[in-house]
């Protein structure tokens, strides 16, 4: 009646009825094992019919636990029909208990899956809920340290005898906090689940670099839909990468292949494909019968964009949105979705010519970069009071330490490095004076090319690409993420990790993408505010995030009654934009 039932409903309801069929014979073998003899001869004893009961109680105990999960699997099916506007979520939840009923079953039916090995991987309701205690176990620490220190700065006026038992008390707090964030990295090394989620990080990866490659390749380029872009946007060199992901997004969407235009690009006046390899191995022209701006007609050939600034109409999948198709496997395996998705296009685009792959190595080598490392990128020149705040080294390197005193619960490290980029040279100096117990490696003659002045320059051009990759590369990431080439290098290093959304601390914004859409995220828990810098929040608001102030508190909007202010960060989730974008069905 089950199967019946599924065999009506859409194709995603469709492939459950393979898990179902196999359920059937897990009860077809109980049955089997339960009708089954066993061999008798003329050397049959009592302890022959001592075995033969217990094998008969082992069966009945069996066929009790099949009916039970026969029992469940139907309640779940119901559920699951009765719910017709079911959301990714809902589908991918209805997954995850239908495998794990019948994973159960086979366990039951002669250990046809080996324990500890689960096919399914964990429940994304699992996933969510440990990132959640991680993220609000630093959300704790950011409000518990800023109070003591407010309070610290009050005392050192009036009650300077509190001073050194207040110390004492956040460096207690620090170890707390430390040894449960070692708790919950345990909890994830030893959950079963970790094979699974290299695992699943590897096929979605290829999955998507597979359909970038069909896009880009198509079998006839003179009458392929195309979508010009120029890299003319005049802006800095992390600037103009995102520029190109953007139209790449676009392409992607609109199953358009991207032409790229970059002769005369300000970095390198010969173009991108003498740095990085070219994005088509077969279609880089962009001829065609019919040419237009955006948005053009659906039959235009060639598209040609602007700059997402200038994009109108705006389309409801840009940044930071994600496709229907990969959403229920990307929200289980990543904390941060989009970051992983902007990451495939950097993959894609950022393969190295063979002379930009020996300057990387040369410079890996030249300056001794090894692991265990952090990154940090002190963005200042033409930045530092304009679009951000000024942040100096000892900042930075607070973080560097909080990141080592964790790394230490759990192994040894030989020697605390620190790879420093900065587009100002005193910067990499006074980072080695100032912290001789630091191993620091940085190249002060990349900073001084990648002064304002000098910045489009081959050179140049060579130093960024060098600074991002090294980034990328390290364990852990400390700067602004106003900075849009920090950002790079957070999204590069996701290719690069099942999940690499905790390796940062940004000491300004959040992470952002320039011209993105709307960041809302949903209320979990109520709030009244206690003073009137604070906004009202109840459960299912949507509250569009301005930034996170780092000290247990966020600001931003309260779509429901628009009022604008701080709330705790702990009270509320990230929502996830997801829209319905071309699923390649040609690429298995």
């Amino acid at each position: 009646m089950i199967v019946r039932q599924l065999m009506g409903l859409n194709p995603w309801a469709r492939v459950l009825v393979p898990f179902l069929f196999v359920w059937v014979l897990f009860v077809l073998i109980f049955y089997s094992k339960l009708n089954t003899s066993p061999a008798s001869g003329s050397g049959s004893s009592a302890h022959d019919g001592d075995d033969s009961l217990k094998r008969f109680e082992r069966a009945v105990q069996q066929l009790e636990r099949s009916k039970q999960i026969d029992q469940e699997l139907r309640v779940l099916v119901d559920e699951y029909l009765s719910d017709t506007g079911a959301s990714p979520d809902r589908k991918q939840h209805f997954i995850d208990e239908l495998g794990n009923k019948l994973e159960q079953d086979g366990g039951a039916a002669g250990n046809w899956f080996a324990p500890g090995r689960p096919r399914n991987g964990p429940s994304l309701e699992y996933e969510r809920l440990r990132r959640r205690v991680e993220t609000n176990t630093h959300e704790l620490w950011n409000y518990l340290r800023t109070e003591v220190t407010k309070v610290q700065k009050q005392a050192q006026r009036s009650a300077p005898e509190l001073v050194k038992p207040l110390d004492a008390f956040l460096t207690l707090a620090a170890e707390h906090k430390r040894s449960l964030l070692t708790d919950i990295e345990r909890t994830r090394a030893t959950d079963g689940y970790e094979a699974w989620r290299h695992r699943e990080s590897a096929d979605l990866s290829d999955m998507v670099q597979r359909r970038l490659t069909r896009l880009q390749n198509p079998e006839n380029c003179s009458t392929a839909r195309k979508l010009l872009c120029r890299l003319n946007k005049g802006c800095g060199y992390g600037c103009q990468l995102h520029h190109v992901v953007y139209c790449f997004i676009m392409a992607y969407a609109t199953e358009r292949t991207l032409i790229l235009k970059s002769k005369g690009w300000r970095y390198h006046k010969a173009g991108w494909e003498e740095v990085f390899q070219p994005i088509s191995d077969t279609c880089l022209d962009s001829n065609g019968a019919s040419h237009a701006s955006w948005p053009g007609q659906t039959n235009t050939q060639v598209l040609t964009l602007p700059i997402i600034d200038s994009l109108n109409p705006r389309p409801p999948y840009l940044p930071l949105a994600i496709p229907a198709d990969l959403a229920p496997r990307l929200m289980k395996l990543h904390g941060d979705p989009i970051v992983w998705w902007i990451g495939q296009f950097l993959k894609y685009l950022l393969k190295p010519t063979g002379e930009t792959q020996q300057m990387l190595e040369n410079g890996i080598e030249r300056l001794g970069f090894k692991k265990p490392i952090v990154g940090v990128h002190v963005r200042r020149t033409d930045k530092v009071g304009t679009e951000a705040a000024f942040h100096g080294i000892d900042e930075y390197m607070t973080a560097v330490d909080e990141y080592y005193d964790q790394l230490e619960q759990t192994e040894k490290v030989d020697k605390r490095r620190v790879f420093v980029a900065s587009d100002d040279p005193k910067v990499i100096e006074e980072t080695k004076t100032k912290y001789p117990q630091y191993e620091v490696i940085g190249d002060p003659n990349v900073a001084k090319m990648a002064a304002v002045s000098t910045r489009y320059t081959d050179s140049s051009l060579n130093g960024i690409i060098l600074d991002i990759h090294l980034l990328s590369l390290s364990d852990y990431l400390v700067c602004t993420f106003s900075s849009q080439v920090c950002r790079v290098a957070y999204e590069i290093m996701q290719s690069m990790y099942p999940d690499a959304s905790g390796r940062f601390r940004s000491l300004d914004d959040i992470y952002y993408y320039g011209g993105q859409n709307s960041h809302n995220r949903e209320v979990a828990l109520p709030h009244e505010p206690a003073s009137h810098d604070e906004i009202q929040l109840r459960p299912g608001d949507l509250v569009g995030v301005a930034g996170n102030h780092w000290n247990g508190y966020s600001k931003g909007k309260n779509l429901r009654t628009n009022q604008v202010g701080l709330f705790p960060s702990f009270k509320v989730n990230d929502k996830i934009e997801v829209v319905e974008l071309p699923t390649y069905p040609d690429v298995k």
